[in-house]
């Protein structure tokens, strides 16, 4: 296919979305059942902290700004057919201005080992459990610290590296564009696959955060329990009996400790 007829063949987004959905049906016929289109509903891109949180990654890429936009019209419409996450790649397909769809493929490097290691140290007993991380519900100091620009966990744009088999010659083509923005969707249902993308272990992160936390509550309870032992050592060597020091209410005394002495 030449370059013009890429050109001529313009659709209307209605046609579009028409057009992927015979595509769809056409792929499973041919055996291709196991197909996982992005279909988004409602009137944002995204519904949950990681996916929103994506996709505002997305805008920071200055040098792309002009054209990551053009794919979110392409997500909206159902043209991408297929996406599939899996450790540093995403491949999709996505359905253009011909019939035949587009072969995407985008590759993110693995987060740094460091860059883990410093979430994975920020995190510990500030989550609860793995059903707050997928939710979103941390703290916001952690949700910075996720978000920040060239430091966190989302990728920078020099972390990313694509190809298409459209003849659009630009950088960006709007098909690897649409495809990003269904990244963000598949988060939406299930978080878990940005660390899978990411190639870090979500585990490590909740069992590290709840260990810490956990040595926390044993400590507060190994003092105590030696306050308990330290007023029980006091009774024995003293033959008194420790009771809290609580204020009168009448006479505003203080309550001394009975002696302990032999029944007449």
């Amino acid at each position: 296919m030449s370059y013009n007829d890429y050109n001529l063949e313009y659709v209307t987004k209605a046609e579009r979305a028409k057009m992927a959905q015979n595509t769809i049906e056409k792929l499973k016929k041919k055996g291709k059942a196991e197909l996982s289109p992005v279909i988004i509903t409602g009137n944002q891109l995204a519904q949950t902290w990681w996916g929103k949180a994506w996709n505002g990654n997305l805008k920071s890429y200055s040098d792309y700004s002009s054209r990551i936009g053009r794919g979110s019209s392409y997500v909206r419409n159902g043209a991408v057919l297929d996406l599939k996450i899996e450790q540093g790649t995403i491949k999709a397909l996505v359905q253009g201005s011909v019939r035949k769809p587009y072969e995407v493929e985008i590759t993110i490097r693995p987060l740094l080992p460091e860059v883990w290691e410093k979430i994975r140290l920020a995190g510990e007993g500030k989550i609860d459990s793995l059903q707050e991380l997928i939710e979103g519900k941390f703290p916001p100091g952690l949700s910075e610290l996720f978000t920040a620009q060239g430091s966190g966990i989302f990728p920078a744009s020099k972390e990313i590296s694509f190809y298409c088999s459209c003849p659009d010659r630009a950088v960006m083509c709007k098909h690897v564009a649409a495809v990003l923005y269904g990244i963000g969707a598949r988060l939406d249902k299930d978080p878990t696959l940005f660390f899978t993308l990411r190639a870090v272990d979500i585990h490590d992160l909740i069992s590290k955060a709840i260990q810490s936390k956990t040595q926390t509550m044993l400590s507060k309870s190994r003092a105590k329990s030696r306050r308990i032992l330290d007023n029980a050592d006091i009774a024995a060597m003293f033959g008194v009996e420790v009771e809290a020091m609580v204020p009168d209410a009448i006479n505003n005394t203080v309550k001394k400790p009975k002696k302990r002495g032999k029944r007449t």
